[in-house]
């Protein structure tokens, strides 16, 4: 359990302490972007592997205890998360890495899912993490998905304040068409549902189910049965 805490602990340290700070820009400067992400996704990657691995030896140290009357209401958030994440990666975005150029469309950059939310991709993981934290009910799981919660969470906060800090104005009309917060700018106004649709189209949510039964697939052969 311990190896798991630590793992977390440092996941969670190189993107707070580092990712979207005023340290992540002193070390662009002096290694150059390209270097610079390298570097992060290959601790990134050794982190994801650290909390992998931990966790699979961690102990079972029952809290709430498995909910399995919950598994109906998993299966359609998770499926909610699936569409958020495929859809999110597939739409191009400022909030996206290297893609902070679209600001320079002004509105146009305000497409597709981008206008439900900034950050289709981390509210997907975050979805992800609470329903896995709430059904498993045991303190190794609560220490995994609650640190990748709570990371993609604030994650979104991190970004905006990044592109704030980064892109000014620029930023700023972006942001007054969208919201962090899922379906938040439709239901003030700032955008509309019918248009984020129809820009989304088909194709994409039949990706992402694809990838969902996939996935559905692949737990229950490889990691534990869902059904």
């Amino acid at each position: 359990m311990l190896s798991l805490v630590a793992a977390s602990l440092y996941f969670l340290l190189i993107h707070f302490a580092v990712s979207g700070t005023r340290w992540r820009d002193a070390a662009v400067q002096r290694l150059g972007e390209g270097p610079y992400r390298g570097l992060f996704s290959l601790a990134s990657f050794i982190g994801i592997c650290w909390m992998a691995g931990a966790y699979a030896r961690a102990p079972t140290i029952e809290t709430w205890g498995v909910l399995p009357r919950l598994r109906p209401l998993m299966f359609a958030v998770l499926l909610l998360a699936v569409l958020l994440v495929v859809i999110g990666l597939s739409t191009p975005s400022p909030t996206s890495v290297g893609r902070e150029g679209r600001l320079a469309a002004g509105a146009a950059a305000v497409r597709g899912i981008t206008r439900i939310t900034r950050h289709p991709f981390l509210w997907g993981v975050a979805l992800w993490a609470l329903m896995h934290l709430i059904v498993n009910g045991d303190l190794a799981s609560l220490v995994l998905f609650g640190s990748l919660l709570l990371l993609a969470l604030a994650g979104t906060r991190v970004i905006d304040a990044k592109r704030r800090r980064r892109c000014g104005e620029a930023w700023e009309a972006f942001a007054r068409s969208t919201s962090n917060l899922p379906f938040a700018a439709i239901a003030a106004g700032r955008n509309q549902l019918g248009p984020a649709l129809r820009e989304i189209g088909v194709l994409r949510p039949v990706v992402a189910l694809a990838v969902y039964a996939v996935i559905f697939a692949l737990h229950n052969r490889f990691i534990a049965p869902l059904t």
